[in-house]
């Protein structure tokens, strides 16, 4: 049995052996797309992350480190695939251009949930750009995945991307072509994105709502517009035929 096998196997069995039905039965109801889950509390989680992290220091490269969370996340198991973006993240310092793909891949078949895509995407896509290693442009040919959660992954990350000196004309033409979308965690994602650039750039952030507010899914609006006062929100209603 290889090493990877080996630290998979260690991983599963932690799992099962820590298994908390009752916390499956108090989070499944945040996940409407399933929650498959051993039920790990969040303490005795990290606890054992930081274990592995100490014990395996000498025996896995980072490179490892992918090749295990390969395996973690197309099992379909929470936990499994939790630990796998964490064992990532923590590392972001040694991420390449590479790390992008890889983690990408990951979206488009492993990842099924917006609870790991947005932690994903928070806390290891957004790295890529903060750090000015890629060009948020890069999530152009990110649009058009059969993957409900890579297309997320682009506003999601982009919530950290609006916090720097970016230039907001440049996100709101990365996800002009998202506007559309038909699965509503993506509306979600998007009006969450705009959400956060209107605090910043109201003036901007309205005129591109104002030229999708006829045609885009009202989920888009709803969150977008969502700390509005109400007699202000009522620009952003669709215009009667």
């Amino acid at each position: 049995m290889n090493k990877i096998d080996q630290k998979f196997n260690a991983i599963r069995k932690f799992c099962e052996e820590n298994a908390n039905p009752e916390n499956v039965q108090k989070y499944s109801r945040y996940f409407t797309e399933g929650y498959d889950a051993y039920g790990l509390g969040q303490v005795v989680f990290e606890k054992q992350r930081d274990k592995w992290f100490e014990e395996w220091r000498n025996d896995l490269s980072f490179d490892d480190y992918l090749a295990l969370g390969d395996k973690l996340v197309s099992t379909g198991k929470y936990e499994e695939a939790s630990y796998a973006i964490t064992f990532a993240y923590t590392q972001s310092e040694r991420f390449t251009t590479e790390t992008f793909e890889h983690l990408g891949l990951w979206l488009e078949d492993g990842i099924v949930n917006w609870g790991h895509t947005d932690v994903l995407s928070g806390k290891g896509l957004s790295y890529f750009f903060l750090s000015n290693m890629l060009e948020i442009e890069v999530f152009n040919s990110w649009t058009n995945s059969k993957s409900i959660w890579r297309r997320r992954a682009i506003p999601v990350t982009l919530v950290e991307i609006v916090k720097t000196d970016i230039s907001p004309e440049r996100i709101l033409k990365v996800i002009d072509p998202l506007m559309m979308d038909e699965a509503k965690k993506v509306q979600q994602g998007l009006g969450w994105l705009l959400r956060e650039m209107w605090k910043k750039e109201p003036v901007l952030t309205e005129e591109f709502l104002l030229k999708w507010k006829d045609s885009c899914d009202r989920t888009i609006i709803q969150y977008a517009t969502e700390k509005m006062t109400k007699e202000y929100r009522l620009k952003f209603r669709k215009t009667k035929k």
